[in-house]
C-alpha cells in the first residue's frame, strides 16, 4: 500500500523514527495512516484464548472479583488462588468456568448467531458469558443496567434476544420482578417456552443471583419461567456438548458478528452496533500495547461491562496480554475502588471523568481522616468516555501516580480505540491530546464538502480500517448515513465529532459536531470552554452549551458543579473563561447544579458521558424566564 508523501514518516516503525530523526517529517493536512506493524491477528476470541493466553499464562492470576464468595458459581473445589475471603482465578480456572458455561449453553438449547442479552454489573459471570459466547458463535448482547422497562423490551426486541442473563437486583432495579409484573405469562411459561406477544423471539431468563435478593425472595414471585444460573453450568468435560462446542469452535470465522453494543444515546434512540471477533480482538491488543501491558499488570476496571470501555479498553485489552482484571464491586463505589487498587496491588486504573473524581475525592477523605492510601502501586490506565479536562488529567499524574496514564478516543462504532497516547509521548501532548492513530487505522479531517482540511484546521472526525462495525443491526439506512465509501472506494465512518489534527498527527476531539457554539458566525469548541472552567479550583465539573440568542444567533451557556463547600459567582465563573480565552467564549449563562432549584446533578449516561441535549433543553427554559444570565453578551 503506498501513502501520500507527507503521510509516509507515520507508517515508520518507531526505531527507525528514533535512529534517524531527520526522516520525521510535518504533516500538512489533516489525514494520517497508522503503521503496518505488527501484523493484526487473524484468530477468533476462544483461538486467541486458547493459544495465546492460556498456553502461556495459565497458572497467573485472570480475575479477582472483590464482592463474590470464592465458590459463587458451584461446581468442583478449586484453588482460588489460594485465597479465601473472595473469587480469585488464574487462567486455568477461568477456562474450567467459561467451558462449564459455554457447554450449559449449549444445553439449555443456546445456537450459533442467537443473541444473548446480559443484564448485570461487573461479575465474573459476565467474564464467562464474554468468552463462552464467542466459543459457541452465540451473540452477546451488553443491554444498559440502567434501562427503564420499556427502553429494555425496545432492545431485547430490536435485536431479537432469545436467552436474557440477568442478576435480580442491581442498585434501584429489580429485573426478574419487573419483568414478571410486566409479563405475567412468564410466571407459569415452562423454561425454554416462554412466549410474549412483545417479545416474540425470547424463550429463556437465566438469573444469576447476586446475593442482594435471596432465593427465597424471588420463590416468592412464583416464576416458573426462570432458570437458575447454577443449573445452567456443566461441569463434566466428558459430556456431549463438549464435542458440540469444539466443533463450533473450529468453525467460527474471524468476521463473524459474536457482540452487540448499544450506542449510548445521548441524542436520541440508542442503535445495535454489530462487532466481530477481528474487530474486538485486534482493537484490544492494540489498547494494551499502547498501556504496555505485561503479564505482570493487574487492572482495576471500573467502568461498565456493557459499555465498550469496561468490555474492550478493560476486559480484552489486559486478558490479550496476560494481564489480570479486577472488579472491586458490581457498579461503581469509590470506597470499593479505593480498596482494590490498595488491597490488590494494581497497576492500572480505567475511568471515565465521573470515576476518577469519585476516586480523588475519596483518597482526598481519607487522607484527611489520617488514613492516607497507598497507590503508589498505580502506573497506567485509561482516561476516556467523554472529553477529559486537562486539569483532571494532570492531577490523576500528580496525586494517583499514574505516570504512565493514556488518554484514547474512538466510538462503538469503531471498536471503539482509534486514537491514543502512550507514555513515550510528550507530557502536554498525553493531557492535551488523544495521540495518535493506532496500527492500521487511516483518519482524516474533513470540512462540510468532505475535503481534508490543513493541518491545525477544525472539521469531522472520520475513520477507516479493520476496527469499523459491521453495521447497525437491521437498521441499512442509518447504517449507510455514517458508513460511505470515498472516490478511492474506502468504506469510511463519519463520526460526528469535531477535532483538530496537528502537524505531528496527534489528534485534539473539541466537541460534537452538533454541540459547536455558532456565536455570530464564529464557532467556539465546548470543550476547550470546559477546560479554562475546570482548571479553577473550585470548580470540579463544567457542561457548556449553546442559547439561543436573538442578536448573535447563539451564546454560551455553562452548567458548573462546584467543589464541596466551595463559592462562585456567576460572574466569577464568566471571569474564569475572560482570563484564558477570548471573551466571545465566556458565558452568557450560568447555571449551578443543585443550587437555585436547579437539578441535583448533571444528566450523563451510565457510561458517564454528558447528556447535552438534555442540558440544551434545560438552559433554553430558563434562559426564557431570564434564570441564569450573567452580565451582558
Amino acid at each position: 500500500m503506498s501513502l501520500p508523501r507527507n503521510l509516509l514518516w507515520h507508517a515508520l516503525p518507531t526505531r527507525r523514527l528514533l535512529a534517524k530523526p531527520n526522516l520525521r517529517r510535518c504533516l500538512t493536512m489533516s489525514s494520517v495512516s497508522g503503521p503496518l506493524e505488527p501484523p493484526l491477528s487473524t484468530k477468533t476470541l476462544p483461538e486467541f484464548f486458547s493459544e495465546e493466553i492460556l498456553q502461556k499464562h495459565s497458572g497467573r492470576p485472570a480475575l479477582i472479583c472483590r464482592k463474590e464468595a470464592p465458590r459463587d458459581h458451584g461446581g468442583p473445589p478449586s484453588y482460588n488462588l489460594g485465597i479465601s475471603t473472595h473469587l480469585a482465578w488464574d487462567f486455568a480456572e477461568f477456562d474450567r468456568h467459561i467451558n462449564a458455561l459455554a457447554r450449559g449453553l449449549l444445553g439449555m438449547g443456546v445456537q450459533k448467531g442467537d443473541r444473548v442479552g446480559v443484564i448485570m454489573g461487573n461479575t465474573s459471570a459476565y467474564a464467562m458469558l464474554q468468552w463462552a459466547c464467542a466459543s459457541i458463535g452465540a451473540i452477546l448482547v451488553t443491554l444498559n443496567p440502567a434501562y427503564r422497562l420499556t427502553e429494555l423490551v425496545a432492545t431485547l426486541h430490536l435485536v431479537g434476544v432469545k436467552h436474557l442473563f440477568v442478576v435480580p437486583r442491581l442498585r434501584s432495579s429489580t429485573y426478574v420482578r419487573t419483568l414478571a409484573e410486566a409479563f405475567p405469562e412468564i410466571r407459569g411459561a415452562h423454561p425454554g417456552e416462554i412466549q410474549l406477544e412483545d417479545l416474540p423471539e425470547l424463550r429463556n431468563i437465566v438469573v444469576v443471583d447476586n446475593a442482594q435478593e435471596s432465593h427465597a425472595d424471588l420463590a416468592k414471585l412464583h416464576i416458573k419461567g426462570t432458570v437458575d444460573w447454577r443449573e445452567v453450568l456443566i461441569w463434566r468435560e466428558d459430556a456431549h456438548e463438549a464435542r458440540v462446542q469444539s466443533n463450533i469452535t473450529a468453525g467460527l470465522q474471524k468476521d463473524e458478528v459474536i457482540n452487540l453494543q448499544f450506542t449510548s444515546g445521548t441524542t436520541g434512540s440508542p442503535k445495535a452496533v454489530s462487532l466481530t471477533h477481528n474487530n474486538l480482538l485486534n482493537n484490544g491488543i492494540s489498547i494494551g500495547r499502547c498501556m504496555r501491558l505485561t503479564e505482570k499488570d493487574i487492572l482495576c476496571n471500573v467502568p461498565p461491562l456493557f459499555h465498550c470501555f469496561g468490555l474492550v479498553l478493560g476486559n480484552l485489552a489486559a486478558w490479550t496480554h496476560g494481564s489480570c482484571i479486577v472488579y472491586p464491586s458490581a457498579s461503581f463505589d469509590p470506597p470499593s475502588i479505593v480498596d482494590a487498587v490498595v488491597g490488590e496491588r494494581c497497576t492500572a486504573l480505567h475511568g471515565v471523568p465521573t470515576h476518577f473524581l469519585g476516586v480523588l475525592s475519596e483518597v482526598e477523605k481519607r487522607k484527611e481522616a489520617g488514613d492516607a492510601p497507598n497507590m503508589n502501586s498505580l502506573r497506567t490506565g485509561i482516561a476516556a468516555g467523554s472529553p477529559i479536562p486537562i486539569d483532571l488529567m494532570r492531577n490523576l499524574i500528580e496525586k494517583m501516580n499514574l505516570r504512565d496514564l493514556t488518554n484514547a478516543y474512538g466510538m462503538t462504532e469503531t471498536s471503539p480505540v482509534s486514537f491514543q497516547t502512550t507514555p513515550e509521548d510528550p507530557i502536554t501532548k498525553r493531557v492535551e491530546t488523544v495521540g495518535k492513530v493506532q496500527p492500521h487505522v487511516k483518519a482524516k479531517i474533513i470540512d462540510s464538502d468532505g475535503k481534508i482540511v490543513e493541518v491545525g484546521t477544525p472539521g469531522e472526525i472520520c475513520v477507516a480500517g479493520y476496527l469499523l462495525q459491521k453495521g447497525y443491526w437491521n437498521d441499512e439506512e442509518q447504517t449507510q448515513s455514517v458508513m460511505r465509501k470515498d472516490e478511492d472506494g474506502t468504506l469510511w465512518m463519519h463520526t460526528g465529532d469535531e477535532g483538530i489534527m496537528d502537524e505531528d498527527g496527534y489528534l485534539r476531539v473539541v466537541g460534537r459536531t452538533k454541540d459547536i457554539i455558532i456565536r455570530g458566525g464564529e464557532n467556539l469548541f465546548p470543550v476547550q470552554i470546559e477546560n479554562a472552567l475546570t482548571a479553577h479550583h473550585s470548580i470540579r465539573e463544567a457542561a457548556v452549551v449553546s442559547v439561543p440568542d436573538s442578536h448573535y444567533g447563539e451564546v454560551v451557556g455553562a452548567w458548573v458543579v462546584l467543589e464541596p463547600h466551595a463559592k462562585m459567582s456567576k460572574q466569577d465563573v464568566r471571569q474564569c473563561v475572560t482570563e484564558k480565552m477570548n471573551p466571545q467564549n465566556a458565558p452568557a449563562w450560568v447555571w449551578f447544579i443543585n443550587e437555585d432549584g436547579n437539578p441535583e446533578e448533571l444528566p450523563k449516561t451510565a457510561s458517564g458521558k454528558v447528556m447535552k441535549h438534555v442540558l440544551r433543553k434545560w438552559s433554553r427554559e430558563l434562559a426564557d424566564r431570564d434564570l441564569g444570565r450573567v452580565g451582558k453578551d
